[in-house]
């Protein structure tokens, strides 16, 4: 592993036409579950998951990337995997709740005191490191943005709600760690979508999920997948309060919202998972473009301080532009590694 500029994943990668129906999932992103989405019949459905995670990390592998995850190919989603094997949750009579966009989602509802039943992806976790020399990372749900994804029928209180959600992500995180996860990441996405809520207690809920937790832990914050919001903002409405986290990083999205990157001088106390990677389109970028962004976020973040990354999940994306851009990834930071070194 490279440990100057270490570049990984935010987590997925394109699940293959085989497994699932690509033209049904479009550009969704299920809170509840969606069984209609896997092309393989129950029977078969574990092995044909199995296989395809072999693939996404033989191909994080072979375009040279450092820390690896198991590309989410067991997930519909980035959260409802976890989110919906929680007691308390009740997916058979499914509530509603106002989307980022504005319009409403089906998700989860909150039928009774939310408590984690066993562990969620420990099983992950321990195919991935079967199949890979390198160093890991599994992510899960943060408890802020599950609260957002929810109809609570029973605390009646989003703070309650999230802090509940909180004690279960804490849970399966120690579980992880036991387990051997060499980094640990909590998908926080609704941090930026409603920053009045989370100023009251989002910090609170990931630092109750992250309690005790030994070792490198991320918090991911983005403005959305690109394949379902196009048009994004210049600037975080809820970053330099990140510092108050736990969470030894911070990872944010930069490349397609061409982020003014002189506000990760809020961070000095963080390390910074950067987005270097723009996945608003197929186009793949040039390891020279790679490089450029790189040395923007070097400005104003000490080159033992940042780790690279795409803004988001690659789970949208074509296979051939999401290996392309990872293959830049890594060729980009080794440019900027050569001209560090000297």
């Amino acid at each position: 592993m490279n440990d100057l500029l270490p570049t990984t994943v935010v987590g997925s990668y394109p699940q293959p036409g085989w497994l699932i129906h690509r033209d049904k999932l479009g550009s969704k992103v299920p809170r509840v579950r969606e069984y209609d989405l896997w092309r393989v019949e129950k029977t078969f459905l574990e092995e044909a998951q199995d296989d395809a995670t072999v693939i996404a990390i033989r191909d994080m592998e072979r375009a040279g990337i450092d820390i690896v995850s198991d590309g989410e190919m067991r997930r519909e989603s980035y959260s409802n995997r976890f989110a919906t094997a929680l007691e308390g949750v009740d997916i058979e009579n499914p509530g509603k709740t106002v989307n980022r966009s504005g319009g409403f989602s089906v998700v989860p509802r909150i039928a009774g005191p939310i408590k984690r039943k066993s562990a969620v992806e420990i099983e992950d976790l321990l195919f991935l490191k079967k199949h890979t020399t390198r160093k890991t990372k599994i992510t899960l749900p943060g408890p802020f943005t599950m609260a957002q994804q929810a109809q609570d029928d029973y605390y009646k209180d989003e703070e309650a709600l999230a802090m509940a959600f909180a004690a279960a992500v804490n849970e399966e995180v120690k579980d992880l760690r036991k387990a051997g996860a060499d980094v640990i990441q909590l998908d926080e996405p609704w941090l930026q979508a409603r920053p009045d809520r989370a100023a009251r207690y989002g910090v609170k809920a990931i630092n109750r999920a992250l309690q005790g937790i030994p070792g490198a832990t991320v918090v991911h914050l983005c403005f959305g997948y690109a394949a379902a919001v196009s048009t994004k903002p210049s600037g975080y409405s809820f970053l330099p309060q990140l510092a108050d986290t736990t969470a030894g990083q911070i990872s944010i999205e930069a490349a397609q919202p061409r982020l003014d990157v002189s506000i990760l001088k809020e961070l000095k106390n963080k390390t910074v998972m950067l987005g270097v990677i723009d996945l608003g389109t197929e186009a793949i970028e040039t390891p020279q473009t790679v490089a450029e962004r790189v040395r923007a976020g070097l400005k104003f973040v000490a080159p033992e301080k940042l780790v690279l990354a795409p803004d988001c999940g690659m789970k949208y994306l074509s296979r051939e532009a999401a290996f392309g851009k990872l293959k830049s990834l890594a060729e980009g930071a080794a440019i900027v590694r050569r001209e560090l070194r000297g």
